[in-house]
């Protein structure tokens, strides 16, 4: 079974927490504070790997979390940092935020990186918190989470060279014929249900990668049939071979199948319909091959190149790949990858720091993602730490908006899973 889809879930390690610890050596009675940073959590990140040829594997284990980052130390020594994890995936992968379905990579290059989760901060130790006025604190922060988020792969094949066209119309029969790739071959619609891959080699030196890319249908662009599927591999072919029964054995007109296969494909995506076609007038050894294909050439003859040909007697396949092969060489590869030159890095301006509003259950209600990462460093189970958190909450102006908004003495103030009551 050939798989191009996969939705995974992937987690950066979180951060080491730092620690509270003072200097005990022998002679000097008050050591200083020594306690030392968390490390760094490890990320996650995805490799194009030649090797690998579907996303079979996710199938298996869909989740993949890189380990948390290790506690400081006392002596003023740093955790050591969580290993990244290294996640391989086939060359062609798109890689999409399953939420939002934004694509943020595309690894299309052998050995090419894309981090998808980054570790979480490392915590500092109190020994980065002495300062002349506090010179023994008490006070260290935890590790910051790492980065977690559900992401859809897409494996789009790189192909020079595409068979597109209605199922059962010979693009199985073609590829058999033309390459070493052994399709299955039988006389009934959708027969192949996966991509095949095969190597057309024209002379010394000279060869090309050919897709036989599963039967469109009309509706195909809206999931009709084996619809977006297999339409996303079309996507990164440079040229179309488009596969016609010219002698209508289905009971369809060759004319209104080239319409209809073509309005599929501007349909899912509009660079497709300009992308250069030869069109291919298969089954000539069929009664009524000849006048359609006449038909055909006076509707098309001036805007595409038509070959006839004989998928299952082979006649005509040859000059059809020498001459994909030469039009190959004329037509520009399409980069299949941003340059990181040609990104386009727009600053946003942020929303307020924090929210507060008033819940049902009586309680005020403090959020928003600095508040939320300010509580993560914080060990509640440290009254320093607690006092600290409690004086950046009045630096940052939550009491000030509390008062504002009508909070009063004893008032329940709630932020994540902690709550505080209000003291004005």
């Amino acid at each position: 079974m050939f798989y191009d889809y996969a939705k995974i879930y992937v987690k950066g390690g979180d951060g080491g927490n730092g620690i509270v610890a003072f200097r005990r050596e022998k002679y000097i009675p008050e050591g200083g504070p020594a306690g030392g940073d968390g490390g760094q959590g490890g990320s996650v990140i995805l490799e194009a790997d030649e090797g690998l040829r579907t996303l079979v594997d996710f199938r298996y284990k869909r989740h993949f979390k890189a380990p948390r980052g290790q506690n400081g130390m006392s002596k003023n020594m740093h955790g050591a940092d969580g290993e990244d994890l290294i996640v391989k995936v086939p060359i062609g992968t798109v890689v999409k935020v399953a939420e939002t379905h934004e694509t943020i990579a595309d690894l299309s290059q052998q050995g090419q990186r894309f981090v998808v989760a980054k570790g979480g901060r490392g915590g500092r130790g109190n020994a980065r918190f002495a300062n002349p006025v506090n010179r023994v604190p008490e006070v260290a922060e935890n590790g910051e989470p790492g980065e977690e988020k559900w992401l859809e792969l897409e494996l789009k094949l790189l192909a020079d060279v595409g068979l597109i066209g209605y199922p059962n119309v010979g693009k199985s029969t073609i590829i058999s014929h033309v390459s070493a790739a052994k399709p299955k071959i039988a006389d009934y619609h959708f027969t192949t249900i996966d991509p095949n891959l095969g190597v057309v080699r024209l002379e010394e030196g000279k060869s090309f990668v050919l897709v036989d890319i599963p039967g469109l249908v009309e509706g195909a662009s809206e999931g009709v049939g084996l619809g977006h599927r297999f339409l996303r591999h079309v996507e990164r072919t440079r040229l179309l071979l488009h596969v016609l029964d010219i002698s209508g054995s289905e009971g369809r007109d060759p004319l209104e199948d080239y319409k209809i296969i073509n309005q599929e494909l501007e349909k899912y995506n509009p660079v497709l319909s300009m992308r250069q076609q030869i069109i291919v007038a298969n089954k000539m050894d069929l009664t009524g091959a000849v006048e359609n294909l006449e038909r055909l050439r006076e509707a098309l003859g001036e805007e595409h190149e038509i070959y006839p040909v004989s998928a299952v007697t082979g006649e005509g396949l040859k000059p059809l790949m020498f001459r994909a092969g030469q039009l190959l060489e004329e037509i520009p590869e399409t980069p299949l990858f941003i340059e990181e030159e040609g990104l386009k890095i727009t600053k946003v301006a942020g929303g307020p720091p924090f929210e507060v509003e008033y819940n049902d259950d009586g309680a005020w209600v403090v959020s928003g993602p600095e508040i939320d990462r300010l509580a993560q460093k914080t060990d509640f189970s440290n009254e320093a730490a607690v006092r600290r958190f409690l004086f950046n909450l009045r630096r940052m102006g939550v009491e000030k908006t509390l008062r504002e908004k009508g909070a009063k003495d004893g008032d329940v103030v709630r932020i994540k899973d902690l709550e505080f009551d209000f003291v004005d």
